[in-house]
């Protein structure tokens, strides 16, 4: 793989911001959208298990239907090119002795029976001692809420290399969003719910300046 110029990065990291409304002219191209699909599936998860799943909100009847119960994307919802609800798994499905964590194991992974039987033990182990993360479901959805994350940051990241502006959306009522999933997607909200939203497309207005700590007032070394 050639390496990308360090400058590019750092150019696209500080093209990337939070655009609030996008200009509804301009279209992403299939290619470049399918770019930031690949990102998103090929994003590290814990243990691998990918928790997630990515639904492409692309009718404007549907973009509609969200509205009410989304606040936080008022402006984004009726401009952006691509408007993507990304899913996380909830307990029944995450369990260590799932058919989902089985099929990961076996039929994604391809890992022999002996390594996948282990592999199951210490996720088990790390689930029920580590992290605790069965002591409530909402502690285990939150969990697989962190790995949607890196999905999100890498979908962000990859769009500004391509020139494409993105916005995250959090700001949504999760209470009353379920019922819109179950009905107007078909969601099974009692496997998924809805860990975040992110529109993509290209700026109508001028980028804010940036701001930022110094990187010296967060890192430290050892």
């Amino acid at each position: 793989m050639q390496k990308i110029d360090n400058k590019n990065i750092i150019e696209a990291f500080n093209f990337r911001h939070a655009c609030k409304i996008f200009d509804k002219n301009k279209k992403i191209s299939q290619e470049d959208f399918n770019t930031i699909l690949e990102a998103a599936r090929l994003s590290p998860s814990s243990f691998g298990f990918e928790p997630w799943k990515f639904i492409v909100v692309q009718s404007m009847d549907l973009r509609e239907k969200l509205l009410p119960v989304t606040w936080g994307a008022q402006n984004i919802l009726p401009t952006a090119s691509h408007y993507v609800m990304i899913l996380a798994r909830k307990k029944p499905t995450l369990l260590a002795n799932s058919d989902y964590i089985s099929d990961m194991l076996y039929k994604v992974h391809k890992i022999p029976k002996e390594k996948a039987e282990a592999r199951r033990e210490k996720y088990k182990k790390f689930q029920e001692e580590d992290f605790k993360l069965l002591k409530s479901d909402r502690a285990i959805f939150d969990w697989a809420c962190k790995q949607t994350y890196i999905a999100l940051g890498n979908m962000m990241s990859v769009a500004a290399m391509l020139g494409i502006d993105s916005c995250a959306v959090e700001g949504f009522e999760a209470n009353k969003i379920e019922a819109v999933l179950e009905k107007e997607f078909g969601v099974n909200t009692k496997i998924f719910g809805l860990s975040v939203m992110i529109g993509f497309g290209y700026r109508l207005k001028e980028q804010p300046i940036k701001t930022r700590q110094e990187l010296k007032d967060i890192v430290k070394y050892c």
